[in-house]
């Protein structure tokens, strides 16, 4: 397989600074200038002298995205299952070399966490758990869709990288979409911050959506973790790969996630901080580059900053949020970060409808 590989191994050795540094306002003002852009002009857009035109690129992302999705947000909630890991990646709080009180829910409650969050009147949940191979298998990820399934009408997963016949169990057991992070490109990066455990296997996790596009998972939702390497050169590859996706699935919603580094258990610091403006430009960039493409915002950012995004591409967010396991139904219990968004679904309603959109709590139902 890897194609996306072969793609990325185009810029092995590529020099993004001399790139950036031979580019001007006209060259930002041609690309934005044209309806179709190649990953040359999307890279334009990341770079540092397209900060001289960001309100321009914010006229055009806002244009873009009401043209494709209208004025609408679609809301989901997260639901963590298990927290058990048996990888080091050292800028997560799940890490398996992280001391703290381990959950795994049972079925029962799954169901109790499901109830609750249901009462909330969202139908689209997301289903996470850390990589065990006894506690987090593919067996007990089905059994959970199953138990969600009574609940919600759009069930997609964010858990390790599974085989494409994984991913086959998984859809015929209820799932829509996958979220994979690939957490960095850029391999030589990649592996100090994935000292052991299956996840170090960086191609195998890199080919994990194209698995699950051949699986026939309706929607592929991709990113990088902010905060762990180069933020544009992060950006630009995460475009890549959803543009190189699109192109081989057209029947498949390929979107992104742009997520920043939180706080979290063990204390990791972000080894290239990312500022709330270069997500903008980030999102804006990308928006015009993918401008079918789906984005979304987690309860990773900022409440102020949340409600600004809305205008500028997003066009999902997820509400009334809980990163622990069984933390919907347990308030006590510690999650995989820190969040900087705490409002309910009710009041991320309200601010949505104050804002002139439309709140989505369901677009999706099976007959």
């Amino acid at each position: 397989m890897s194609g996306i590989k072969e793609l990325l191994r185009h810029y092995d050795g590529f020099d993004f600074d001399a790139f950036f540094n031979n580019l001007t306002l006209k060259d930002v003002d041609r690309v934005l200038a044209k309806d179709r852009l190649v990953p040359e002009d999307y890279l334009t857009l990341l770079s540092p002298v397209a900060v001289g035109r960001l309100e321009e690129m914010a006229q055009r992302a806002q244009a873009d995205t009401i043209k494709h999705f209208g004025r609408t947000i679609q809301l989901f909630a997260p639901i963590y299952v298990s927290n058990y890991c048996i990888n080091t990646c050292v800028y997560c709080g799940f890490n398996h070399d992280n001391e703290f009180a381990r959950r795994h829910l049972s079925l029962d409650e799954v169901d109790k966490e499901a109830r609750v969050i249901s009462q909330m009147g969202l139908k689209h949940i997301l289903l996470l758990t850390g990589e065990h191979p006894t506690k987090s298998t593919v067996h007990y990820m089905g059994d959970c869709v199953r138990v969600l399934k009574r609940y919600f009408s759009c069930i997609s997963v964010e858990v390790y990288a599974l085989t494409e016949a994984e991913y086959r169990q998984l859809i015929e057991a209820g799932v829509d979409g996958m979220t994979m992070y690939q957490e960095v490109y850029q391999k030589d990066l990649y592996r100090p911050l994935h000292p052991s455990g299956p996840k170090k296997d960086y191609l195998f996790r890199l080919d994990a959506p194209e698995r699950a596009c051949q699986a026939g998972m309706r929607t592929v939702t991709l990113g990088a973790l902010l905060g762990l390497a180069p933020w544009r050169q992060e950006s630009f590859f995460t475009g890549l790969h959803a543009a190189y996706l699109q192109s081989r699935y057209p029947a498949a919603d390929i979107q992104v996630a742009p997520p920043r580094l939180r706080p979290c258990h063990g204390g990791f610091q972000a080894i290239s901080p990312v500022s709330d403006a270069d997500l903008v430009q980030y999102i804006l960039a990308y928006r015009i580059f993918m401008p079918h493409s789906g984005i979304t915002v987690s309860t990773r950012e900022r409440s102020e900053l949340r409600d600004q995004l809305i205008r500028l591409g997003v066009t999902r967010m997820s509400a009334g949020v809980s990163t622990a396991v069984g933390g919907y139904s347990d308030k006590k219990e510690e999650g995989q970060f820190e969040l900087a968004d705490e409002r309910g679904v009710e009041e991320i309603r309200m601010m949505l409808k104050n804002n002139g959109y439309q709140p989505v709590f369901q677009d999706w139902h099976y007959l």
